[in-house]
């Protein structure tokens, strides 16, 4: 499903303020795998996350997800993959604060072409997979941070993607919330997701149904 082959990532390239972030990582993810991106703040698996969700490019190297290769797609056909094939949950929720969980769940089936009645059904089961349909008219603002997050993977989850990333999702989760996030990931497991999450929660550590942890330090792969 993902192949990240010789991935090097350097910001402000050239400068004396260079930085390289990652350097020459390879990671083969299998379709229906779980993955935990593990390591502290800096460690670079936020910027391998945002790779093979085609929101950044690497300096060197390429990424494959699904025989397609991401890294060299111009700006508008890597949209157009993310809004085929990649659900991105964010550790910050993104979500727009004045706009209701529905409306903000729809969010990514804007330009879809598809007719409102296809939208409203794709919002419901979405909604309800995450359980937060309850919540479905309510301003998002007047969330709690579960709920908060609970939308945010609704929107991820709206236009059905095989490959779900998650980047620090339980950062800003009590753990009752973390686990409550954990169970919808086993859902999504069983339903044949691929998942990557990048986390330094110990809680996705040892989970069952995580198939491997690949731990990161200072832009390299340590160890599996």
């Amino acid at each position: 499903m993902v192949r990240v082959e010789g991935v090097s990532k350097i910001y402000n390239e050239g400068s004396d303020g260079a930085f390289e972030a990652l350097s020459l990582v390879d990671l083969h993810i299998s379709k229906g795998e779980v993955i935990v991106l593990s390591g502290v703040s800096g460690s670079g698996k936020s910027t391998l996350l945002s790779l093979i969700a085609g929101l950044d490019k690497p300096s060197f190297g390429k990424v494959v997800v699904d025989g397609e290769l991401i890294s060299k797609l111009p700006d508008m056909h890597v949209s157009l993959y993310r809004a085929k094939k990649v659900g991105v949950i964010f550790q910050h929720f993104n979500l727009l604060e004045s706009l209701s969980v529905e409306e903000n769940v729809v969010v990514p089936l804007i330009n879809s072409r598809l007719d409102m009645l296809s939208i409203t059904s794709m919002a419901k089961k979405s909604m309800e997979l995450s359980a937060i349909s309850h919540k479905a008219s309510q301003e998002v603002k007047l969330l709690s941070g579960g709920e908060k997050q609970r939308c945010a993977i609704a929107r991820a989850l709206v236009h059905e993607p095989e490959l779900i990333l998650c980047d620090e999702p339980t950062a800003n989760l009590d753990r009752a919330n973390s686990l409550k996030f954990i169970d919808i990931l086993k859902s999504l497991h069983d339903m044949g997701k691929t998942i990557v999450v990048a986390t330094h929660d110990p809680l996705f550590e040892n989970l069952s149904f995580v198939n491997r942890v690949v731990h990161m330090s200072d832009g390299v792969i340590t160890n599996e």
